[in-house]
């Protein structure tokens, strides 16, 4: 049977139509949850859906993407822009989502995907934008930041540098940004983010450079970023859940207040720590006197952890500042339901006993409270 008649038998048929008569929304939604290449495909499909698949306003050429093309040999040296340039250049209509990965291959330039963020840029209605670069990092244009409709941003592998009178993304909800390097120039400027809600951040550098104002923020999460500055980051007292963690022993960690910091954070639930990240803190850190008990100076506290339900904190070594520490969630957290605290794998025996020693005879405002110290 040739193309033709396929082609022919397909337009005949009873549920093409009905699909056809779907209304316009229902159809662009089929399209979003479509692959990009079926998507292309459903041209065959009938007439009237020749050039539908060109009005996506989802183009998703993720991982599963190019490894699909890459493991049938469809990509030479410029394969993988050869076939994204010309879905970009048959799409038609706005693009509101982007999911763009590229995958570890060498590279003279960028000058495809800088291309592809200028078309961004001037249509200005993209909302959702996932980036990820497996080579060298990759400098953001300037006129990224023109992008202003951004609900949702996931960066990997790049430099931001963003213009000096760039004010931020003012709709942006949720920010995750891996290995990121921030440029010197971001220095003194404070990003506004109005809406955020969610914030990620892993393997970045120069992050003390990154400073933002977000009084909606609910979710942060900051891995292996040693010299993030938490009080730049936390502007929010809407913050329900806390997770840092730093991964391996780094000199040099920012020396925090955590007492103060908590105080400042009345709707905690959930908080996640790593005890390299408590490692060298001193007792003044904690707002502790050392000549008197443990939490004569911490009575803020008492209104501000009163949601805090479960605490998980990894990799922590038996000292007093970290005694100290758990023993201040402990007393003021009256409705916590589970502590978890796992010791480095370097603490021997006889130390992670007098640890779960110490840690069990802590008073606990909270009567059901569980805790668990477990094995590394």
């Amino acid at each position: 049977m040739t193309g033709n008649n396929i082609e022919d038998t397909r337009y005949n048929n009873t549920e093409v139509d009905k699909i056809s008569c779907l209304p316009e929304n229902l159809i662009d939604l089929i399209f979003e949850k479509l692959p990009v290449e079926d998507a292309v495909r459903t041209h065959v499909l009938s007439k009237s859906w020749r050039y539908k698949w060109t009005k996506m306003s989802s183009v998703v050429l993720d991982k599963h993407f190019t490894e699909k093309f890459a493991k049938n040999e469809a990509f030479g040296h410029y394969g993988f822009f050869t076939i994204s340039n010309q879905i970009f250049n048959f799409i038609k209509g706005p693009i509101l989502k982007l999911h763009l990965h590229i995958p570890n291959m060498a590279l003279d330039s960028f000058q495809e995907v800088d291309q592809w963020i200028l078309s961004l840029s001037k249509a200005g209605v993209i909302r959702e934008l996932v980036l990820t670069v497996l080579n060298q990092r990759y400098q953001l244009p300037c006129y990224f930041c023109c992008c202003l409709e951004l609900r949702m941003l996931e960066l990997e592998n790049c430099i931001i540098k963003p213009p000096l009178d760039f004010q931020g993304f003012l709709y942006l909800k949720n920010l995750c940004l891996r290995n990121i390097e921030f440029g010197t120039n971001l220095h003194g400027a404070i990003m506004n983010l109005p809406q955020l809600k969610m914030l990620k951040l892993v393997a970045c550098t120069n992050v003390y450079n990154f400073k933002i104002k977000s009084t909606k923020l609910f979710w942060l999460v900051v891995l292996n970023c040693p010299d993030a500055t938490l009080h730049q980051l936390v502007h929010s007292k809407c913050l329900g859940a806390l997770c840092i963690a730093i991964g391996k022993p780094i000199q040099g960690v920012e020396r925090v207040n955590l007492a103060s910091l908590l105080s400042n954070m009345p709707c905690l639930g959930d908080l996640i720590i790593d005890g390299y990240f408590l490692h060298g803190l001193q007792n003044e850190q904690l707002d502790v006197n050392p000549a008197s008990t443990y939490l004569e100076a911490s009575d803020c506290l008492d209104q501000n952890l009163n949601r805090l339900k479960t605490i998980n904190i990894m990799h922590v070594e038996r000292s007093r500042p970290v005694l100290v520490f758990i023993e201040l969630l402990l007393h003021h957290s009256p409705i916590l339901e589970k502590v978890s605290i796992r010791p480095s794998v370097t603490v021997d025996a006889l130390e992670k006993y007098n640890f779960a020693k110490d840690v069990m005879q802590f008073p606990r405002a909270s009567a059901k409270g569980e805790l668990f110290y477990l094995d590394p």
